[in-house]
């Protein structure tokens, strides 16, 4: 596994490798001098730092601020859908269909009995040439007809705030994101593999992304992974946008993961069941799959909260839900926000409160309205606005960051913060989160975010296999 990652380092172009060595000099200078990052600060910058005033050197003594980072990823919604109307947030109350007729954006229940396609053609169509009007054309698929809406105003709705109070009281206490862009043009398994690696390329440097979610070789849902039924596959991309072959879902590349590894940074990936599955982000890398460190993957989703209790959290945590809680459209319960609460209150009424990053993400938009048009890279970055939400000590008050951030921004906050090498994909172009956070303030004391679920109830529940996310 190691290897894998120097072999993969060794090829990269030499402006690359260079950024990479000055990191890695700067990160021994520093450690020698027995100093440790903050998040948001990259070794060498100079100046004043984003989210923070005074020098850098100011901050760079700054010991120990962030030692402990979870990344909390929930299921497919958009910023106009899940926060219209937050406070200082760019939402809009309506949008516009390709007929140029304006569309009142309703309100639709965080439960209600319809999902909305998000693949990458409902990408295409949704964006049309960044007009942003073609959400009227969505596919849907309805569990009770009689409760569905017209196709061609679905996708414009909202959830009301009291279905999911403990988002906006979280956003409203902490920093709301407005201007988070999931980085790729599709659905779930895509999404999931730039979270953990900046891309979700078949193989270090490969021209082919992985675009789709994987199906068994019978259509079989609940694939996606090195442990994928023998036939599985997932469609691919290329640089210009064509449909490249469909390959078996598990991929010889880097991750973050890998990364830590190297550095020794603990790291935990918590998911709802074990085997394949869209949101089993490291069971479809190989150097993880394969490797020693694949029992830091843990399920099922709730074992985490155990883990906060018994002061098992490790340096970085990434948790993915059930679809109960996961907030996917047609699938969830609505026990969303209570999920992402009971982990929440879990570490901010713990010891790790005082030095921890929490980061709430959604993966994909779900096919749900948004009024902004991404900044298009290339023919599979970027995707719509979805919610993020920094709940930390040191997160920055009511505040809602207009800085463009995209998945790239997580991965990138956790190389400078436990001073890793850039994974060389999308982390190099993005913004950190600096504008978060403001170090030089003291930790706030925690204030426990209002539930209707407690995490009792999350760890009482029985493992779920439910897999809502096979679209093809």
């Amino acid at each position: 596994m190691h290897g894998l990652a120097i072999d993969w380092t060794e090829r990269m172009h030499d402006t690359t490798m260079c950024k990479v060595s000055a990191a890695i000099l700067a990160a021994t200078m520093l450690a020698t001098a027995g100093c440790s990052f903050s998040l948001g600060q990259a070794p060498g910058v100079s100046g004043s730092l984003p989210g923070t005033s005074g020098s850098s050197l100011d901050a760079l003594l700054r010991r120990g601020a962030i030692q402990h980072i979870v990344v909390i990823v929930q299921e497919n919604r958009s910023v106009d859908n899940l926060f219209k109307g937050f406070p200082g947030a760019n939402t809009v109350a309506s949008g516009k269909n390709q007929q140029g007729k304006t569309i009142v954006l309703r309100p639709v229940s965080l439960t209600a009995p319809y999902d909305l396609s998000h693949l990458h053609v409902a990408w295409i169509s949704d964006y049309d040439h960044g007009k942003m009007d073609g959400f009227s054309a969505e596919r849907m698929a309805c569990i009770h007809k009689r409760r569905c809406p017209s196709r061609k105003v679905a996708s414009y709705g909202y959830v009301p705030r009291s279905e999911i109070e403990p988002y906006w009281e979280m956003a409203e206490q902490y920093t709301f994101a407005d201007n988070m862009f999931q980085t790729n043009q599709g659905p779930s398994f895509p999404a999931h593999q730039y979270l953990i690696s900046g891309t979700s390329t078949i193989r270090n440097l490969s021209d082919l992304k992985a675009s789709g979610n994987a199906t068994g070789p019978q259509h079989q849902g609940r694939q996606g992974g090195c442990n994928s039924l023998p036939g599985a596959t997932v469609s691919t991309i290329d640089r210009r946008g064509l449909e490249g072959p469909h390959v078996f879902p598990c991929f010889d590349r880097d991750s973050i993961m890998n990364l830590m590894n190297v550095r020794t940074v603990t790291w935990h990936y918590y998911q709802e069941f074990g085997g394949s599955g869209a949101w089993h982000a490291v069971d479809a890398v190989v150097p993880i799959w394969q490797g020693p460190s694949y029992p830091n993957v843990i399920w099922p989703s709730a074992q985490v909260l155990k883990d906060i209790r018994t002061h098992k959290l490790p340096d970085v945590t990434f948790v993915t839900p059930s679809a109960a809680e996961s907030d996917h459209a047609k699938a969830t319960n609505g026990s969303g926000p209570s999920w992402v609460a009971s982990i929440v209150n879990a570490i901010g009424e713990s010891s790790y409160w005082d030095h921890t990053a929490i980061i709430v993400t959604w993966d994909d938009w779900g096919g749900w309205y948004d009024h902004v048009a991404p900044k298009v890279y290339n023919s599979y970055e970027l995707g719509f606005r979805v919610p993020m939400i920094v709940i930390s000590p040191y997160a920055k008050q009511r505040h809602v960051s207009h800085v463009a951030y995209e998945f790239g921004s997580i991965l990138k906050s956790i190389e400078e913060t436990f001073v890793l090498p850039s994974l060389g994909t999308t982390d190099v172009r993005s913004n950190d989160l600096s504008d978060c956070f403001n170090f030089h303030a003291k930790p706030r004391p925690f204030k426990r975010i209002h539930a209707e679920r407690s995490a009792q109830y999350f760890e009482r529940l029985p493992i779920s296999y439910e897999s809502p996310d096979d679209d093809e």
